[in-house]
């Protein structure tokens, strides 16, 4: 007797422990569910369980961050269980948080709420499943719907651990459209400043559309790792289009890049160290940033892009309807790119301001490059002879191809642009209309023979009479030219226009009235 009392009495004992220190009361929970979250937590319905684990279910639970009246809630949860275990009863160790139908809405930058960094929790979870989570990102425009991320998996292990939690997911990524599969660690969490806390994994996004984005088009792969801090996170990877294309384009390639890059995660900007991009023969390297600038809502993207050795026709590929590119040779160029984040068309807002040169350059197009060829044998007093069959004509191409360019509202306008051909030597200023494809290049050819030669017919008839004005001691003839048309039909001639109007600005009267087309 005295045995089966002292166990009575244990029991009973164990009976009022589990009553005192028993976790799972409603009060209790929603208490605790909001000093981790530092919002306002409601539930409409809450029951609990005892086995075969202790626990807690509650139905359509809200946490509300911003208190004023028709501000949706931060995060719904359609069913949220809390799985316990007897011995966490006294550790504060849960076995599991699984939540179903739970719906983020992050506020959009800008907004004016600010978010609180919560205390570490004194409860160690096994295992938080969330399959099923949307995440919904709010924009800065009124009218643009949120970016919605839908998580098909999502599973975070050893949660408020003195280590760092696992995490595993698979999502669906809005912009562009694509599957992402990601692991890694995450935390502990730095409860004085949240950008130090620690993450580092890895990732693989598939089947990322690109048609999303105007003017390009193709299906994305991208693999990497990820290391660092939440404002710091160090990226590398690999990306591949295998059939790359530009919407203004006929022709599709293999684009290949390997990056290197910064993350903040806690505002997204994101900084390119390193991007090297592979198409035909061809290697673009470029730097710079993905981020918010002054003045505007969105991010800013912001490079330094550059080629040695590259191929002209393997950029003007990118851009041309026909077969072949309209010019070849060898290319090497600087420039400084930004697109703001406007709402207009793409060749309406990006800016870009460089310099350029171009070897060995040749055009692929007969009409074209035989203007060339007339010009150079023009320029060097030469009778023009097709090449025989077979025969290679290497005296016909440009060379030393050089000039700076700034592109502003779909215009790009050319200064210190120069070229020349065996016999003359071309300089020339103007602009190139990218939405319109229009050119207005005027400047000076300096020949070595008379300038009647590189012309015919009855232009010819009329130079010879101006070839006097032209004439200039020590460097042979200097001529006013002139590149106009269009970028598929390209005339080449002699400005004669401008170099009357110049005569007489000099207060010199010119010789004959004749605006020659090319």
């Amino acid at each position: 007797m005295p045995l089966a009392a002292g166990a009575a009495l244990v029991g009973l004992g164990l009976v009022v422990l589990l009553v005192i220190r028993w976790p799972f009361r409603q009060e209790a929970v929603l208490k605790a569910l909001e000093e981790a979250s530092l919002t306002r937590v409601n539930s409409r319905a809450f029951h609990g369980t005892y086995f075969p684990h202790p626990g807690c279910v509650l139905e359509n639970v809200t946490f509300q961050h911003n208190p004023k009246a028709g501000t949706p809630p931060l995060i719904t949860v359609e069913r949220l269980e809390i799985e316990g275990g007897f011995t966490g009863l006294f550790t504060s160790h849960l076995s599991r948080i699984r939540a179903e139908g739970m719906r983020l809405l992050i506020p959009a930058p800008g907004s004016g709420e600010h978010f609180q960094t919560p205390e570490r929790s004194t409860f160690v979870v096994d295992e938080i499943v969330a399959d099923g989570t949307v995440l919904e990102v709010a924009s800065g425009e009124p009218n643009d719907k949120p970016l919605t991320f839908f998580f098909h998996g999502f599973t975070l292990s050893d949660v408020g651990s003195k280590g760092p939690a696992t995490f595993h997911a698979k999502l669906s990524n809005p912009e562009p459209p694509g599957e992402i599969t990601t692991e890694g660690k995450f935390g502990p969490w730095s409860t004085e400043d949240v950008g130090k806390t620690q993450v580092s994994g890895q990732y693989v996004f598939q089947h990322a559309d690109l048609g999303v984005f105007p003017g390009i088009g193709g299906l994305l792969s991208s693999s990497g790792k990820f290391t660092g801090v939440l404002n710091h996170i160090d990226v590398e990877g690999d990306t591949e289009v295998p059939r790359f294309f530009t919407t203004v384009s006929t022709h599709q390639v293999d684009l290949k890049t390997k990056f290197r890059a910064v993350v903040d995660g806690e505002n997204g900007d994101t900084f390119l160290q390193q991007v090297n991009a592979t198409f035909w023969k061809t290697t673009v390297s470029s730097q710079g940033s993905v981020a918010k600038g002054t003045g505007h809502a969105g991010k800013t993207v912001s490079l330094q892009i550059a080629t040695t050795a590259g191929r002209i026709q393997d950029i003007l590929l990118l851009f041309a309807q026909s077969k072949r590119a309209p010019m070849s040779g060898l290319v090497s160029f600087t420039a400084k790119v930004s697109i703001p984040p406007e709402r207009r068309p793409f060749l309406a807002k990006v800016t870009m301001e460089g310099d350029f040169g171009i070897d060995a350059g040749g055009f692929t197009k007969a009409e074209t490059q035989q203007g060339v060829n007339k010009l150079s044998e023009g320029a060097r007093g030469e009778d023009h002879r097709e090449p025989e069959k077979g025969e290679a004509d290497p005296e016909t191409v440009l060379s030393d191809l050089r000039g700076h360019v700034l592109l502003m509202n779909g215009t790009a306008r050319f200064s210190n642009l120069s070229f020349s051909v065996p016999g003359a030597l071309a300089q020339l200023q103007g602009t190139y209309n990218l939405i319109n494809e229009k050119i207005d290049l005027r400047g000076t050819l300096k020949t070595k023979s008379d300038v009647s030669k590189t012309t015919q017919g009855v232009k010819a008839l009329v130079l010879k009479v101006l070839d006097p004005f032209f004439k200039k001691k020590s460097i042979g003839y200097v001529v006013p030219v002139k590149i106009t048309g269009t970028y598929e039909h390209p005339f080449f001639g002699l400005d004669l226009a401008d170099k009357r109007n110049k005569k007489s600005t000099d207060g010199t009267a010119a010789s004959g009235s004749s605006d020659p087309r090319p």
